[in-house]
């Protein structure tokens, strides 16, 4: 890589915690055996793509044929999905426009700062496929076992859910609606599954022009409702006189109180889920070191532009009364749909569907992506099979992406009358998962300053520094706890009822159990417990760097006037 070699493995590692191990020949291997393959072998396109690399140097490196525009484009659209597009409508009929405005913008400070941390941390150390590492360097081998395994868990369980929702979304026409929704489920998963023959360059690409869509689609929503809340609407439509923010005072500006405000904070976690993948898909870019900063620095715009600002002017636009918003999961319950279609715009709901079934569809391949990188990572730390570090001749980790693909079956339990309850449990096994994952990695970036600072390092020698340092990573975890707090006062006192029942509480809470569980069996795999200071290693595998040149670019940027310095660092 540019400017950029692996520092050695150190030897004096404290005993019985695992390190993450990188070749300092990685990158030279990486290109020799790209070169040595044929076209069709290097992407996929022959049986012969399928047989596991030959031995002569490191097994466990991954396709690095990433491009800088794929990662950008994973890093400003890659998760954005049904969370947004579909369950924000759940979350205005749940809260109120005020609640979607506050949650939303409280989890996007949050994730922020974890993908902040998450990229220096990725800078630092060039892991290979899976960021649960950091945990396991930083914070205790057992918790980043069940991390790893909560996070393979949590997409091998979003994939059938993806599928479901994509069936279900196709139905909004009625041509489609008169076929089986098995045959769409069939259909959904065999292109999730062509996709990732593909390998890495497929989920690229697939990423980037579905997030070109989702992207796009959003711009035009905002230009659209902005038009429509100054009244300039088609006369078929409610929007065509002053709208303003009407709806902020009639239905009001929240509901169901404080249980209200707090259930919006799990659906906006959903809808910010998967934004951690750009620190997976890193490792297979050829140059981490240059596409990480701008990609983790897309975030920003992420956040802003599309989440807060495109969820106000729904809550400007779409009553939170509205009977459609509790539909099920598909166009009819999208606040998108709904302002198009009481706008009076004929066509736009089915242009938004199109959107939404891309989208999810989207979300079903990145599962695939960052369940089996995670896996692979796991195998090759003697966390799991090692099975799942066969590695074939277009980089694809083989077995692992076959592991979670075979997930997606559990999508045709939801036709059987008995299997949707035990469809709806597996569900809920997801839905906290995510905050666990970016509480870890607030937590890594946390422990990881103090052994820096411990070992006799300064700041100055991290290439690529968090925004907001080692506090923005406390603020990151403290929303996160009371996020935690916030779900579980709502799994023992739902809505509408001053106690819930047993039922409902572990479907809110489930995940907690199933962290808790991986973490047990992890520490008596394993038999570490939490790191002291003085255990943590900070050099080993390290990227060392040019330094020359980055002090250069280090005083030039000192020249700059403080607004500039400012948009550098953040943007």
């Amino acid at each position: 890589m540019d400017h950029e070699k692996v520092a050695p493995v150190d030897e004096k590692a404290p005993h019985g915690v695992t390190q993450p191990t990188v070749s300092s020949q990685e990158g030279e291997y990486q290109g020799e055996w790209r070169e040595q393959e044929d076209f069709m072998t290097r992407n996929g396109l022959n049986l012969k793509s399928f047989q596991r690399r030959p031995k002569g140097g490191p097994l466990i490196v991954l396709d690095k044929s990433m491009k800088t525009r794929h990662l950008h484009m994973i890093a400003i659209g890659g998760s954005i999905g049904a969370g947004f597009f579909v369950s924000s409508g759940k979350a205005l009929a749940t809260g109120g426009p005020a609640s979607l405005f506050l949650d939303f913008s409280i989890m996007g400070i949050m994730i922020f700062n974890v993908v902040y941390a998450l990229g220096e941390l990725a800078v630092m150390y060039p892991v290979s496929g899976g960021f649960y590492t950091y945990s396991t360097r930083f914070i205790d081998p057992s918790w980043g076992f069940a991390m790893g395994w909560n996070y393979v868990f949590q997409w091998a369980i979003v994939l059938p859910l993806e599928i479901n929702v994509a069936a279900l979304t196709i139905a909004y026409w009625p041509s489609a609606a008169g076929v089986s929704i098995g045959v769409w489920m069939f259909i959904f998963w065999f292109f999730i599954i062509l996709i990732n023959v593909f390998g890495t360059l497929g989920y690229a690409e697939e990423e980037f022009w579905s997030s070109c869509l989702k992207l796009s689609a959003t711009v035009i929503f905002m230009i659209i409702a902005l038009i429509f809340v100054l009244g300039g609407g088609p006369d078929n439509g409610i929007y065509n006189e002053y709208w303003g923010a009407r709806l902020w005072y009639d239905p009001g500006a929240f509901r169901n109180g404080f249980k209200g405000f707090c259930s919006v904070f799990v659906t906006a976690a959903f809808a910010f889920s998967g934004t951690e993948l750009v620190g997976l898909a890193a490792a297979e870019t050829k140059n981490p070191l240059k596409s990480l900063p701008g990609a983790v620095r897309q975030i920003f715009w992420r956040i802003t532009l599309f989440y807060v600002l495109g969820l106000t002017f729904v809550g400007l636009l779409v009553r939170s009364d509205n009977k459609d918003l509790l539909g099920e999961s598909g166009a009819n319950a999208s606040p998108f749909v709904i302002v198009g279609r009481d706008g009076g715009l004929k066509g736009f709901d089915s242009f938004m569907n199109v959107v939404i079934l891309v989208s999810v569809i989207s979300i079903g391949v990145s599962g695939v992506y960052g369940g089996s990188r995670t896996l692979t990572a796991l195998a090759e730390q003697g966390y799991a099979p090692k099975v799942f570090t066969y590695m074939d001749r277009s980089g694809r980790p083989l077995w692992s992406v076959v592991f979670v693909l075979m997930w997606g079956a559990l999508a045709y339990m939801n036709m059987a009358t008995t299997g949707v309850t035990v469809f709806n449990w597996f569900v809920s096994l997801s839905g906290l998962a995510a905050l666990f994952t970016w509480g870890s990695i607030c937590l890594a970036h946390i422990r990881f300053r103090r052994a820096w600072a411990y070992h006799g390092h300064t700041v100055d020698e991290i290439p690529f520094k968090a925004a907001g340092g080692v506090y923005g990573s406390w603020l990151g975890l403290t929303i996160i706890f009371i996020v935690l707090v916030a779900q579980f006062y709502t799994a023992v006192s739902p809505i509408g009822s001053k106690t819930g029942t047993a039922e409902q509480f572990f479907s809110a809470y489930l995940a907690l159990f199933v962290v808790a569980l991986f973490w047990i069996c992890g520490y008596f795999w394993k038999r570490t417990g939490w790191l002291r200071t003085s255990q943590m290693d900070v050099d080993t595998g390290r990227r060392e760097l040019d330094w020359d040149l980055i002090n250069r670019e280090r005083e030039e940027m000192k020249t700059w006037p403080v607004w500039k310095r400012f948009f550098a660092r953040i943007f």
